[in-house]
């Protein structure tokens, strides 16, 4: 292979990739545009199912107390009620560990790793 045909081969490699920047430009904003509308959207929603649900348990937890006021079962009622929330708390906890966490800019990725197989593939 001779100086000049390397020298046009990397010349066209420089021309790809100074292409490619404008697209992963282009590409990485808008996946960082989807991603936080995302995480926004998630958030929020996960917030006020959050307060939702602990006002709606606290109430219940109330309800039950003031149940049992004055009856032999009020302190099995109150440990009940704190061994429910442990176990609770203990279940969200791992739900929280076993879901898949996301994955962001998969698509930037991808396009990068096929444009360096592109490139890989054309210096052979």
């Amino acid at each position: 292979m001779s100086i000049h045909s390397k020298i046009t081969r990397w010349r066209n490699v420089g021309q790809f990739c100074t292409a490619r920047v404008a697209d992963y430009s282009e590409l990485f904003l808008s996946e960082l545009q989807q991603a936080k509308a995302k995480v926004m959207r998630e958030l929020i929603a996960m917030v006020t199912l959050a307060i939702g649900i602990l006002f709606t348990l606290s109430f219940l937890c109330f309800a039950i107390i003031a149940t049992a006021w004055q009856t032999p079962y009020f302190l099995a009622s109150v440990w009940g009620i704190a061994g429910l929330w442990l176990v609770v708390s203990i279940a969200a906890f791992l739900v929280m560990r076993k879901q898949k966490p996301t994955t962001p800019f998969r698509s930037l990725r991808s396009e990068m790793q096929a444009d360096i197989a592109a490139v890989k593939e054309s210096m052979k």
